[in-house]
């Protein structure tokens, strides 16, 4: 069958994260007085951030709330937007608008889902106007589902706004653990990741994609 959904994952994936993610969550919990380590952080990556704070409270041992969780996430919620808004850095990684392009020509639906609530996603997508210039159909965040990931919700969703009812027919494209396993779950005829973002090779191979590429210029050639 040939694919006619493509979801990508934002930050690591299609977007450039030298660790701009993590270290925003370690000055959230900095800025609460807990200090944590940065090899802690990167298995939480791809999780909604609600999620990954509640785990890493447990981790370190603290006695939490929801309270204390959203306030966490308010704090990250807000370094992230003023740093996708304004810092130079921001930028979408090397083939990733070119693949997307390619995709496009083939007749590809293209989608993007995250980890981040909607405010951040919305802020990237400004920012690199996808929407506006056609190389995005859709996106949804984690924030708008029951839950994230590795539960296949955020995919269910794409694939009903965009009239598929057959998973073979899509294709995830990710760079964590959780991005491989959403796409299990949710039964993708691909599921594909990359080393560009928080996970290594052989860190990503334990979790069986279909596929593990070093650059997006390698996806065109994967899919029908």
């Amino acid at each position: 069958m040939s694919i006619q959904l493509a979801v990508f994952d934002l930050a690591g994936t299609t977007v450039v994260d030298e660790n701009f993610v993590g270290k925003a969550f370690q000055k959230a919990f900095h800025d609460f007085d807990f200090e944590i380590e940065t090899d802690d952080i990167n298995p939480l990556m791809g999780y909604k951030k609600t999620y990954a704070i509640e785990m890493m409270l447990k981790k370190i041992g603290v006695e939490y709330d929801e309270e204390m969780i959203g306030d966490i996430h308010t704090a990250f919620t807000d370094e992230m937007i003023d740093f996708y808004e304004y810092d130079p850095q921001v930028k979408p990684l090397p083939a990733a608008e070119e693949t997307i392009q390619l995709l496009k020509e083939k007749g590809i639906r293209i989608a993007f889902n995250t980890g981040f609530p909607r405010v951040i996603a919305d802020t990237i997508m400004k920012r690199f106007q996808w929407m506006e210039r056609g190389l995005a159909d859709d996106y949804i965040a984690s924030d708008e589902v029951v839950e994230g990931r590795p539960t296949p919700y955020m995919i269910n969703q794409l694939m009903l706004r965009a009239g598929i009812d057959n998973p073979l027919l899509v294709a995830k494209i990710g760079d964590t653990e959780v991005d491989i396993n959403e796409g299990k779950n949710a039964g993708c005829g691909l599921v594909v990741a990359v080393t560009t973002g928080a996970y290594k090779k052989q860190e990503l191979e334990i979790y069986h994609p279909d596929f593990i590429i070093d650059s997006l210029s390698e996806l065109p050639d994967l899919i029908n």
